[in-house]
């Protein structure tokens, strides 16, 4: 053969129409294989698909890259993605709908399309990665419900129907009350299980803040025994709440306001002359007589008081340590009471009524008006007598002052002493309570201060 005949061929129809036959017959095995290929210059616009009606445009339309618009017959509309994926190293044809149109737009479709594309080139099936991500999400849910049903808030609200016919109503709405306000919003949807001593420390910090001390330490024990509750039924493994009794702050000593010795003759002047109402000027006279917190006063009923035995027992629920507390009532004492007497509506009824509604007491802000308004406001308060009464009764050496303590209902911190029934100072607060009487009421016929000593019986 001659150097140039493989250049003879050329002039050969065949040789020139094979190449083109096996490029032809290729593009359509491509096709046939890979579908997306076939669309993927045909790009679709909202306005093409907004166009699309029954029954001449039923079935897929692509948009190229596997992602196709399928309208059925029923009317519904939405997004599949077709490809394919090696599975036991064959390859397998698949259809992931992506979305219904027109909530999923063409934007938003190929913005699914690229997402679903990435996690095929990474190596996983689209579909059984949403099948997998659906059973997940389904046991997140199903265990954030059982997680809900042991919130910290559910399992209080079983604590407190378990015992709340062991309370009275009182303290049962303060429970609710103070846990609502304080705890509730801060660790009421959290597993109890999952709540720590920082979650609860941080609560009582927030209410030590704002100065609510008593109310503080309030809420971490109620707080306590509901963990404790929790750790018994099996819905927590510990009490968080537990040995924190130490973080609790102190309360600063706050020294309320008292009227200083020398002003007591010109403030019976004072009382004498405001143009109060009479029961709020002897509310406030009896208050100073017997020494008591003004609260204890403004509930006092008539059947708390014995006329014959001159004694006044007050209910541990109206006293601040929860102890009964009883009152001797001095000659003084007793004329307020038996002029109160006269004009009291019922003999079971408050003993200082409410000036517009005899039914309720007389509120304390009426009685602290009444002392502003006779020039004390900033210079003393109402509780302020109660610091007076034990300074002019602890100079007296005559007195023994734990009856003054137990006079004034405090708190015993020498627990020797708290063993001793409050009876044994009954006679020496007597003794007192008739010192005290004759002594305010000589300085208020006087105008003039007198020897303490004078009066002692």
């Amino acid at each position: 053969m001659p150097p140039y005949a493989p250049m003879a061929c050329l002039d050969n129809p065949l040789f020139l129409w094979v190449p083109l036959w096996v490029f032809l017959l290729n593009s359509v095995w491509d096709q046939t294989k890979y579908p997306q290929k076939r669309e993927i210059m045909r790009k679709l616009t909202e306005i093409t698909i907004k166009s699309f009606k029954i029954p001449e445009n039923i079935g897929r339309h692509s948009d190229g890259a596997g992602l196709f618009f399928e309208l059925l017959s029923s009317g519904r509309k939405r997004w599949i993605y077709r490809y394919r994926v090696k599975i036991d190293g064959k390859w397998s044809e698949r259809t992931l709908v992506l979305g219904t149109y027109p909530q999923m737009t063409l934007a938003k479709a190929r913005q699914e399309l690229a997402i679903q594309k990435s996690i095929l080139d990474a190596g996983e099936d689209p579909s059984t990665k949403r099948k997998e991500d659906k059973r997940l999400k389904e046991k997140a849910r199903d265990k954030a419900e059982r997680e809900k049903l042991d919130s910290f808030e559910n399992i209080a609200l079983e604590f407190w129907e378990q015992n709340k016919e062991n309370w009275s109503k009182n303290h049962f709405s303060h429970i609710k009350r103070s846990l609502g306000k304080d705890v509730f919003p801060v660790i009421g949807n959290i597993p109890i299980a999952k709540v720590t001593p920082q979650d609860i420390l941080g609560i009582i910090r927030t209410i030590e803040n704002r100065g609510s001390y008593e109310i503080a330490a309030k809420v971490l024990q109620r707080t306590r025994a509901v963990f404790a509750y929790a750790v018994r039924i099996g819905k927590a493994k510990s009490n968080p709440a537990n040995d924190m009794q130490g973080v609790l702050k102190k309360r600063p000593v706050i020294h309320r306001k008292a009227l200083p010795k020398i002003d007591l003759p010109d403030f019976f002047t004072r009382l004498s002359a405001s143009t109060d109402h009479s029961i709020t000027k002897a509310a406030l006279k009896f208050i100073v007589l017997t020494t008591v917190r003004q609260g204890e006063a403004r509930h006092a009923l008539w059947p708390e008081i014995d006329f014959t035995t001159r004694m006044w027992s007050i209910p541990a629920e109206r006293m601040k340590m929860k102890k009964p507390h009883i009152i001797y009532l001095s000659d003084q004492a007793l004329k307020i009471l038996e002029e109160m007497k006269k004009h009291a509506i019922s003999e079971e009824g408050l003993i200082f009524p409410g000036i517009k509604n005899p039914y309720k007491p007389l509120s304390d802000g009426t009685i602290l008006k009444s002392l502003n308004s006779m020039g004390y406001a900033g210079k003393a308060t109402v509780h302020g007598f109660r610091a007076l009464f034990s300074s002019i009764a602890n100079e007296i050496s005559c007195f023994d002052k734990d009856a003054i303590e137990r006079q004034l209902a405090h708190r015993e911190k020498n627990h020797v002493r708290a063993a001793y029934h409050r009876s044994e100072y009954l006679e020496e607060r007597k003794k007192i309570m008739i010192w005290w009487g004759a002594w305010l009421e000589a300085i208020e016929q006087r105008g003039a201060l007198v020897p303490e000593e004078d009066y002692i019986p």
